[in-house]
């Protein structure tokens, strides 16, 4: 029973990709005949088969920006980037696609080390950053080993601090791998969906107007009450908005 139930399992899966990969096939030759409106379907089709990938997102964001959907656009340009932070097209078609958003935030001016760090941790996927703490770990292992069991004081130094520095590199790697995990997991940005927001002081129809916010801007999720967001802009500004005004990333 427990192979039978392996064999079917192995054919459902092997069916799915199977099916995502014609999706996929289907979707970039739609676009390539310049039919942009039936490759959205296509490529929206394929992720409701919980298939997630920086290309399937990256298509889709091109698909709706050649229609002038470009909300839509940087939406898909910012969750491919999510998953592929350090690729240059993905990052040079959303910059094309942000010159459309009305609202021109200048970004407050960060800490050089922070932005350092922030730029060495999105460097890397959550998968790349894993593999390098799985390696690292095991030539630390190896290291060790050789430190235990080498006579020769020679090679138990070198291995010492050899093994030190890998412990080392394990540690961040893996802590840069929750933190990109995170970010996927946590969904805490976002993009503005309507036209034109306005922007309260409180989670209240009540609450005064503090500004107005357009479609297409990047905004950071800092809290939540009921149907109401806290966000925060690159600038600093505070306020909140229903969350049917955005839609994250």
């Amino acid at each position: 029973m427990k192979r039978l139930l392996n064999t079917i399992l192995a054919i459902l899966v092997t069916a799915t990709l199977f099916a995502q990969t014609d999706l996929l096939q289907k979707g970039n030759e739609l676009y390539a005949k310049d039919e942009f409106k039936q490759a959205i379907d296509v490529y929206n089709q394929l992720l409701m088969t919980n298939l997630e990938s920086p290309e399937v997102y990256f298509n889709l964001g091109n698909a709706y920006y050649k229609t002038g959907q470009y909300t839509q656009s940087i939406l898909n340009y910012e969750r491919a980037k999510l998953l592929s932070p350090d690729d240059e097209d993905i990052d040079f078609n959303l910059q094309v696609a942000n010159q459309h958003v009305v609202d021109s935030i200048q970004e407050l001016p960060g800490v050089f080390i922070v932005r350092w760090w922030d730029s060495l941790v999105n460097s890397q996927t959550t998968d790349s950053w894993a593999i390098i703490s799985l390696i690292s770990f095991i030539l630390f292992l190896t290291l060790a080993g050789l430190y235990f069991f080498s006579r020769t004081g020679d090679i138990r130094r070198i291995a010492f601090w050899s093994a030190c520095f890998l412990i080392t590199v394990t540690l961040f790697s893996w802590s840069f791998a929750a933190r990109q995990k995170g970010r996927m997991v946590n969904h805490s940005f976002a993009i503005v969906m309507q036209p034109t927001v306005t922007v309260k002081s409180s989670p209240s129809e009540k609450g005064t107007n503090l500004f107005v916010v357009h479609e297409g801007l990047k905004v950071k999720i800092t809290d939540q009450l009921g149907d109401w967001l806290e966000i925060k802009l690159a600038d600093g500004n505070k306020g909140w908005l229903l969350t049917e005004s955005i839609e994250r990333i």
